[in-house]
C-alpha cells in the first residue's frame, strides 16, 4: 500500500495529483497545517515536519520532487515520466524541478500574506519583489508553451507528463499572488490541465481547512 501524508493547498497536492493520474491504489492521510506536524510520530516520516511524506514498500520519502521521479519510474507504463535516453528526458527533469523554484516564491508570499500574524512583521517590499520573481517564472513557462511546435498543448513535445503536474500545481498556487492574464499560453494550458479529472480529485474537499481564504492576495503598497 502507498500512503500519502497530505495537507490541502501545499506541495503534497502535486503528489496527490500524480497518484490520481497514475491510477494506482493509495491511502490518503490528511493532516491539519499546524504544530501536529512537529510531533515525533510525524517527524519519523518527515524530519523537517513538512508534507508530503510518502510511505511505500516499507520505506519513507519526504521530498515531493523525489517522490515524483520515483513514482514515475515505478509505474513507467503510465507514461508520466521520461526514461533515461528518451527524447524529452532532459526537459522533463528540468521542468519537474523548476516547479520548486516557483514554489519557493509561493512559500515566501504565503508567509508574508498569511502566516505572519502581525502586520508589522510583513514587508510590502518582499511582497512586490517575490511577485515580480514569480512573473519571471510565468514568463519562462509562456516562452516554452509558445515554441512553434505542432499541437503544443503541454510543456513537452511528447505530451502530458508529470512535469505538467509539478509546474501546473506550482502555478495553481502562485495564482493566489500573481495573475496569469498577461500570459495567454499559460492561462490556456492551465485551463487544459486543471480540467483533468485527476486534478479535480486532488482539490480540497468541502470540509478541508483551507490555507488560502481568498482567491487572490494583492501586494501592499510600499
Amino acid at each position: 500500500m502507498i500512503t500519502l501524508h497530505h495537507v490541502p493547498q501545499t506541495r503534497s497536492m502535486r503528489v496527490l495529483w500524480l497518484l490520481n493520474e497514475l491510477g494506482v491504489p493509495f491511502q490518503l492521510v490528511e493532516h491539519p497545517f499546524d504544530k501536529s506536524l512537529r510531533r515525533p510520530e510525524f517527524l519519523s516520516l518527515s524530519p523537517a515536519g513538512r508534507v508530503p511524506a510518502l510511505e511505500i514498500e516499507g520505506e519513507r520519502m519526504f521530498e515531493s520532487g523525489a517522490m515524483v521521479e520515483y513514482l514515475c519510474e515505478k509505474f513507467p507504463d503510465r507514461g508520466l515520466g521520461r526514461a533515461p535516453g528518451a527524447m524529452d528526458r532532459m526537459d522533463w527533469l528540468m521542468w519537474v524541478h523548476f516547479a520548486e523554484t516557483i514554489s519557493q516564491h509561493v512559500a515566501i508570499l504565503t508567509q508574508q500574506h498569511i502566516m505572519l500574524y502581525d502586520d508589522a512583521m510583513r514587508s510590502p517590499v518582499v511582497m512586490k519583489l517575490e511577485a515580480a520573481r514569480m512573473k519571471k517564472c510565468f514568463a519562462a513557462i509562456e516562452a516554452q508553451l509558445s515554441t512553434p511546435v505542432e499541437n503544443r498543448d503541454y510543456l513537452l513535445t511528447s505530451g502530458f507528463s508529470a512535469c505538467d503536474i509539478c509546474v501546473g500545481h506550482a502555478v495553481y498556487m502562485g495564482r493566489h499572488f500573481v495573475r496569469t492574464d498577461a500570459f495567454p499560453e499559460v492561462s490556456a494550458w492551465m485551463e487544459r490541465i486543471t480540467g483533468r479529472e485527476a486534478f479535480k480529485a486532488s482539490l480540497p474537499g468541502p470540509e478541508a481547512m483551507l490555507l488560502y481564504q481568498k482567491d487572490f492576495y494583492e501586494a501592499w503598497d510600499v
